[in-house]
Order: structure tokens, then C-alpha cells, then sequence
């Protein structure tokens, strides 16, 4: 009774000599998710949630990571940086589109071209708008011709932005987001049932090494109990996310077990920076003085994610070590808010996605922002419409994360700092500031590593010192995993890792 009562109502387990069976076959990789992709298109898609569908499974990129998250080659067989704006590209020649189109270079130009048309609009566009031309030498070459230096190029290819895309899907869907992806990666996309499933097969005819399971079944699974209760008994293989609270009871479970990883990103709380009173700096600072985070990290978090003190992990290139915080000091805070005309408080609405510990976290900031005089109405959203409501600049004051998919600086900054990343593209601060714009602009062009990293720290420092965020701790990848199930993975930046998972 007890397990019926945790059941998705989908594939029941089964019992044989008192052991839990697995519902599904060991050819099925069932993974159960706190939310659905909101686009299957990676030209469109704004999460990691949702690229941990299509990237590296549908889609591939010219480049690629490897578990040390180093590029390697992967639909470009080498590559070659001719001058400072110029890089070649040498394509695999072995290589079909699940909709057996050849993999050439008109395949790489239609990508991109449709990548950075103004009138497709996509709002991944901007991570590559120093993109002049994409331009076919021959067959298997292609370059990229740019508009200006850009340093961290390959690590936006090798991220969801570049997967390259079938011209077939390009012709069928234009400038619409695609519904039906085609690609060239391990897994072949069979279907999607908004808001309960995704399922893709193995590609048998994949150019590269052919994935261990057979079909994988990504299922909408809002309530965490439901999902770790899906892996007890065995109708899925892997939770995610997991909140802290679980861990004990997953790691003394007999089926399942914890799975960790540290990421590039982390987690923070931001403002929209042009609304009331938050358009006001000396609020913003007020609250980051009243805000105690080493209390959150270890009463909320148990100590689970770093100690963090920017938008950047400490893994990804441009960190900034000696970046200090504002420190917590209730006196301070109050006497910029009394500054800032609010000396008998005010009232504020704390937005978050329908997230355990993002709901604790927000209870606990309601209580320490009471100590200043500011009442907190806490606001939670399932989270597509949390996404849309920040991008649309619906909110005051919320709690998110941004995960960086390729371990460079430039996509922090440029996505969540920079005024032309206003809205979908990142910056739902809605901050803009001239001299960090021209900041982030300087250092993607520098090919100094060491002058980039220079450049960097002078935005974050600019950033901080205007109180546009608050971080709260470097993200720790967690999951829920069957303990018949090796080879998974996420990464640092955060995508779901399976084709070389194996299910007893």
C-alpha cells in the first residue's frame, strides 16, 4: 500500500524474492524531472534544464567537452585561428542528420545563419552577434568570419547555442521554434507530451560511439517525494534536481544513492534594478548588508554548495578571488534605507520557483528582513511561469541561479550584465551600466588571457559595488540515482550526462 501510494500511476514495480524490480527494461533510461523543457529548439531554449534534453544527445556542436570539461573535437574534426578574426573549421565527413540529410558545411552556415537573423529574433543570439558571416570554402570547411576578436568562441560552440541543426528542420520551421528536433547527436527524438514526457531513442546509425541504453524517457515529475519514490522503487533511474532535505533518507535507501558534482554556477538573489524602491542603489545595499548568507548556507543549504562571492564559480575562467562581499550589518542597513527616505520601512514581494530549499531560503531572508524594518511578501511560481515572469520583468526581488554552460566568464557577464541581454537573454536585473558594457566588450576581444582576467574582476567589482546581486553559494549538481545505474553524469555546467550510462 505503501508503495502504491507513491506511484506515477505509468509502469508499476514488481517484487521478486522481496527485492524491488525495475519497472522499466534495462534498454530504458527513465528520468524523472522537477519541470518540462520549455522549447526544444536551442536556438530558443533559455535554460540548462532544458538543453540537458537536446545537448549532446540530439544535437552536437563543432566542438565539444570532455569529463575535464576541456574542448575537444566533435562534428569539426580540427580547427584553426587564421588572424584575429578569422577561424577555420574542418568538418567530419561520416556523418548523417537523424533525418538522413548529410552533415556538410551548408549545414553549419544554415545554423548560424538562422541563429543571428534579426527577424527569426532568437534571444540566444546575442552570444555570438561579433558572428559577421559563416562562409562555405568547401564542402567539409567552413569559417567563421567575425566582426571583432572574440577570445572564448569555442567555448560558445561548445555549449547548447552552437548545436548544429538539420537544414530539413530549418526549411520546415523557419524562424518558428522547432518541435520536432533533428540533429546529429547519440539519441533520436520520438516525441514530446507537454508537461509529462519527452522521449528519445538511440540513434543506431550515430557516427560515433553508439549510447548503452536504447530509449530514454525524460517525465515531468513536480513533486520531489513522487520522484525519489520513483527510484526506491524502481520506476525511474534518476531524480533531479534533489533537495538537501532527502539526502538522508536517498543515501539509506537499499536502491538508491546521492549523486554530487560541483558546477561552474551559482545561486544568488537579484532585483530589477529599474523598479521601485530598487532602482534605488541604497536599498539594494541595505538588504545585502541585513542578509546574513553563512547562516542560509549552513541552516538552509546543510553546507551543500560553496562559499560564494560573485556570479562565478570558482572553476570557471575570470573568477575573482579577492571579490569581497557586502557584510552583514543591520546598522548599516538601516541607515541607508532611513537615506533612501524609507526610515519607517516598506514592503517588497520575494519572487521563487516552487523549489524546496528556494522556498526556505526565501522564509529565512522574510524573517532577517524584518529586522530592518521590511516586510516580505513571498511570491512562489512553478517554474516556466517563474522563468517568463523574469523575463519579462514582472518581479521586484527573486532567487535564481545561472549554471554558465561554458566555464567562461563572457557568459556570465555578457548574458546577465550586459544591457543588450535585457530580459530573455539573461539580464533580468535589468541593469545597465555604459562602463561594464564596455568592460565585457573589451575582454571578449583580448586575447591575453591574463588582461581578460584584469577586466573581468574591474566589472564584477563595479557590479558588487552597485549591489545588483547577492550571491548566495556555488551550485552543487545533486541527483537521486538508482544504484543499478553507472555512468551518469552532469556536468559543471550542468547538462545531464548519459550516453554512456548502463542500467544492471
Amino acid at each position: 500500500m505503501a508503495l502504491a501510494g507513491c506511484s506515477t500511476g505509468e509502469k508499476a514495480a514488481s517484487t521478486e524474492n522481496g527485492e524491488v524490480k525495475a519497472a522499466g527494461s534495462e534498454d530504458t533510461l527513465i528520468i524523472a524531472r522537477l519541470s518540462d523543457a520549455e522549447s526544444l529548439d536551442q536556438q530558443f531554449m533559455s535554460t540548462i534544464n532544458a538543453a540537458s534534453v537536446t545537448h549532446g544527445k540530439i544535437y552536437e556542436g563543432l566542438v565539444g567537452r570532455d569529463r575535464n570539461a576541456e574542448l575537444q573535437p566533435l562534428l569539426a574534426e580540427s580547427w584553426e585561428q587564421l588572424d584575429d578574426k578569422t577561424w577555420e573549421f574542418k568538418l567530419r565527413q561520416d556523418v548523417k542528420f537523424h533525418d538522413g540529410t548529410d552533415f556538410t558545411a551548408e549545414a553549419v552556415k544554415a545554423t548560424f545563419d538562422r541563429l543571428l537573423d534579426p527577424e527569426v529574433g532568437s534571444p540566444r543570439a546575442g552570444v555570438l552577434s561579433m558572428v559577421e558571416e559563416v562562409k562555405i570554402i568547401d564542402d567539409y570547411t567552413v569559417q567563421f568570419l567575425l566582426s571583432e576578436p572574440y577570445s572564448p568562441l569555442l567555448s560558445i560552440l561548445a555549449s547548447h547555442e552552437g548545436g548544429i541543426i538539420s537544414p530539413k528542420a530549418i526549411e520546415e520551421f523557419g524562424g518558428e521554434d522547432i518541435q520536432e528536433p533533428s540533429g546529429t547527436g547519440p539519441f533520436v527524438f520520438e516525441s514530446w507530451t507537454p508537461g509529462q514526457v519527452i522521449i528519445l531513442n538511440r540513434n543506431e546509425d550515430y557516427w560515433g560511439t553508439l549510447a548503452k541504453v536504447g530509449r530514454v524517457e525524460f517525465k515531468v515529475v513536480p513533486e520531489e517525494t513522487t520522484r525519489t519514490a520513483m527510484v526506491e522503487t524502481g520506476e525511474a533511474h534518476i531524480a533531479e534536481p534533489l533537495s538537501i532535505a532527502q539526502f538522508d533518507g536517498v543515501n539509506a535507501s537499499q536502491n538508491s544513492k546521492v549523486y554530487q558534482s560541483e558546477g561552474f554556477g551559482t545561486e544568488y538573489i537579484t532585483f530589477n534594478v529599474e523598479k521601485e524602491p530598487f532602482n534605488d542603489v541604497r536599498v539594494r545595499k541595505a538588504v545585502s548588508h541585513a542578509i546574513e548568507m553563512d547562516a542560509i548556507r549552513k541552516g538552509v543549504y546543510n553546507n551543500v554548495g560553496g562559499e560564494a562571492n560573485s556570479l562565478l564559480g570558482p572553476k570557471v575562467f575570470g573568477y575573482h578571488e579577492g571579490l569581497e562581499t557586502y557584510e552583514y550589518n543591520l546598522s548599516e542597513a538601516k541607515r541607508l534605507l532611513a537615506e533612501a527616505g524609507y526610515a519607517d520601512g516598506l514592503e517588497i514581494k520575494l519572487s521563487t520557483m516552487d523549489n524546496k530549499e528556494r522556498i526556505s531560503l526565501a522564509e529565512v531572508v522574510q524573517s532577517q528582513l524584518k529586522g530592518i524594518g521590511i516586510k516580505v511578501t513571498i511570491e512562489v511560481m512553478e517554474y516556466g511561469t517563474f522563468v517568463e515572469s523574469t523575463h519579462s520583468g514582472d518581479t521586484e526581488m527573486f532567487i535564481i541561479s545561472w549554471r554558465n554552460a561554458t566555464g567562461d566568464a563572457d557568459y556570465n557577464q555578457y548574458n546577465l550584465m550586459h544591457s543588450s541581454s535585457i530580459g530573455a537573454s539573461g539580464n533580468t536585473s535589468f541593469y545597465s551600466n555604459s562602463e561594464v558594457d564596455g568592460l565585457i566588450e573589451e575582454a571578449r576581444k583580448e586575447a591575453d588571457s591574463e588582461k581578460r582576467i584584469e577586466l573581468y574582476a574591474k566589472a564584477q567589482e563595479i557590479e558588487m559595488e552597485e549591489a545588483v546581486y547577492i550571491p548566495i553559494r556555488v551550485i552543487e549538481n545533486v541527483a537521486a540515482m538508482s544504484k543499478d545505474v553507472s555512468g551518469f553524469e552532469i556536468s559543471p555546467s550542468g547538462y545531464l550526462e548519459i550516453n554512456n550510462v548502463s542500467i544492471k
